[in-house]
């Protein structure tokens, strides 16, 4: 296969379900139109119903909008109601949907905006759904990270919600590398059960709108620098579709573009941070979600006892 992975490499889809959150706009959305394309059924899993019909008619193949707020639980639980009633089996679950740098804000829950949108949302939505995946040959978890993990990222168990002092940067960092430590542990969770993979993937610096909120010191820079360091949401999109559908992906990969700094490129297997494979981080984390969001991942009982 050439080292330049592109969406002509993905193998027929035909008879695969396909869950995409976010999936109205950017990279969620050309990551449903190309699955789509390729022959899954995909449901868009989006906040806004209406961008979300108008997204799948913008879509050639068999799509369907499902109304999913990440930012809240009571809309997690029944969207994953509805889904399961829909859906007797899922192929694939995308954990793309994401908010970068806000303002503080909680959700719904209490939760702070980033952390709980970006990994509480998409913990408790793959544990109501997981049941549906683990009886599926080659069924897949794919969360979506960023290289924002590596900057001012830690997880901060003594103000996980920073209500003490607020940094949009180092929340969005705290989220993203959450979402890595949430793939890794769900990793060695599901490889008891031989199915289900759990894979990560990041989409280098890509041009979307996800920006919008960052800080104008670190967005001007940004815009000016935008035509020789970012890439287009085509090619953004590809280490998740990689991740999602490429027959040599393994469990606990990291999948991003493979350019100078994962910026921009092909997709490849690529590197977190250390502080990502910590595992008794990420396995106090797990047990912090469990209790925030109330989701306990019953699928995976009994869970395997780590040394």
């Amino acid at each position: 296969m050439s080292s330049n992975w592109t969406e002509q490499h993905i193998p027929d889809q035909h008879g695969r379900v396909a869950i995409v959150t976010g999936a109205n706009t950017g990279l969620g959305f050309e990551t449903a139109r190309i699955l789509a394309a390729h022959g899954a059924a995909v449901v868009l899993a989006v906040r806004d119903v209406e961008k979300g019909r108008q997204a799948a008619a913008r879509i050639t193949g068999d799509v369907t909008v499902q109304a999913l707020d990440l930012t809240s639980l009571d809309s997690i639980r029944s969207a994953a109601a509805d889904l399961r009633a829909a859906h007797p089996r899922i192929d694939l679950l995308i954990n793309n949907a994401g908010v970068m740098h806000t303002p503080k804000q909680t959700t719904a829950d209490g939760f702070e905006l980033q952390f709980g949108t970006n990994h509480l949302g998409h913990f408790a939505l793959t544990g109501l759904l997981l049941d549906r995946l683990l009886p599926v040959p080659g069924s897949r978890v794919v969360t979506v990270s960023s290289n924002g993990h590596h900057i001012r990222a830690a997880i901060h168990f003594d103000d996980l919600q920073w209500e003490r002092s607020y940094s949009r940067i180092g929340a969005y960092g705290q989220a993203k590398l959450a979402n890595l430590m949430f793939t890794y542990e769900l990793q060695r969770r599901l490889a008891l059960h031989g199915t289900t993979v759990a894979v990560a993937a990041h989409p280098g610096v890509s041009n979307t709108d996800l920006t919008r909120n960052t800080p104008a010191a670190v967005r001007v820079p940004l815009t000016w620098l935008a035509p020789l360091i970012t890439q287009k949401v085509e090619m953004g999109a590809l280490p998740t579709l990689r991740a999602a559908t490429d027959p040599a992906v393994t469990g606990g990969q990291y999948y991003g573009p493979g350019g100078r700094g994962q910026n921009r490129g092909y997709p490849e297997p690529v590197t977190s941070s250390p502080d990502s494979h910590d595992q008794a981080t990420q396995q106090r984390l797990w047990t912090v979600s469990e209790e925030l969001t109330g989701v306990t991942f019953s699928a995976l009982t009994p869970q395997r006892t780590h040394a």
